[in-house]
């Protein structure tokens, strides 16, 4: 720990992040050092000057830290998503002053997140920074989980003044891929990275696949472009202005036709229930779909895109038809 503190503050990170109480699906498992290892993190804060978190499950971890003066916490995905476990952490918090991190929960359930941050703030927590690990997906794609960064838009509307960082390395589950989304989360305008670094990762006794070295930490942290969040330039402004009201206007009209279609299937179910017939008709859905995709790819469009707005749209002319 101590080799690797000294490692990432070179990098230049300003917090290091060590899970003490390591949650695991199956017993058995590598579940963390426990208490001594707070000592080890006391030792990291008192020697390189940094600021130290871990992970914290119930009352009795968030007391021990406390005990061991470490301040920052964060809560887990699988702690996240459990409203009593959140509530007891927060009781053992009230008054401590403490800096809480909150993962995403496992689930894309913004509702649970908003909760945890509603919690925190109900016990005088105000010092709150979310991170966004990604979430557990039924369809498998290239990371181990899927970013659904348009989650955070809505996060973002919601909670404008929490800061949100982003964990590439849970998101990614392989080292090769952490670059790639640590951009997109600067291109996006997040407020900080969580990597994780092993001096040799191959001895790593958890997630050894995504955690980097500290030559390849910092390699990252070099290459990182960081976006502005806006520009003084006039033709800058004018240019973007221009698109922007070309959007606007798209938009317009695909509310329209929304509108629009709503109608016809709210007509197609009065007609359907005149005539005695379900309304769930698959063939009909099936050449809907197919047609829909043909003209996607011809257009250059994203399939799976399509796809899942036209779920919606299918999800919701159903119940125009009901």
């Amino acid at each position: 720990m101590l080799d690797t503190a000294s490692a990432v503050k070179a990098a230049g990170a300003d917090m290091f992040r060590a899970g003490v109480w390591k949650p695991r699906t199956h017993p058995g498992c590598f579940e963390g050092i426990g208490e001594p290892a707070l000592e080890w993190l006391a030792e990291v804060r008192q020697k390189h000057g940094m600021e130290v978190v871990t992970e914290v499950a119930n009352a009795t971890h968030v007391k021990l830290c406390l005990q061991y003066g470490i301040r920052n916490m964060w809560l887990g995905a699988r702690t996240t998503i459990n409203p009593f476990l959140v509530q007891e952490i927060a009781d053992a918090l009230k008054g401590s002053g403490a800096r809480v991190l909150l993962k995403n929960p496992v689930a894309p359930d913004t509702g649970l997140w908003i909760g945890a941050v509603e919690r925190m703030r109900s016990v005088g927590i105000e010092d709150i920074i979310l991170v966004h690990r990604g979430f557990v997906s039924r369809e498998k794609g290239r990371y181990r989980n899927d970013p659904m960064w348009q989650v955070l838009l809505g996060i973002r509307h919601e909670l404008p003044d929490v800061p949100i960082i982003c964990d590439p390395s849970h998101i990614a589950g392989d080292r090769a891929l952490v670059p790639e989304i640590a951009q997109m989360a600067m291109d996006l305008g997040l407020d900080g990275l969580m990597i994780e670094c092993h001096p040799e990762p191959a001895k790593a006794l958890s997630d050894a696949a995504q955690q980097l070295t500290p030559s390849q930490l910092t390699a990252l942290l070099q290459s990182l472009v960081v976006r502005m969040a806006d520009s003084a330039d006039e033709k800058f402004r004018a240019g973007i202005s221009a698109l922007r009201a070309q959007i606007d206007a798209v938009d317009a009209d695909l509310v329209d036709a929304l509108a629009r279609r709503m109608d016809i299937s709210r007509r197609i179910g009065q007609l359907k229930k005149e005539n005695n017939i379900s309304i769930l008709q698959a063939e009909r859905w099936d050449v809907v779909l197919e047609d829909v995709l043909s003209r996607a790819a011809e257009s250059g469009l994203d399939g799976k895109l399509v796809q899942e707005v036209y779920a919606l749209i299918h999800a919701y002319s159903v119940k125009q038809q009901q």
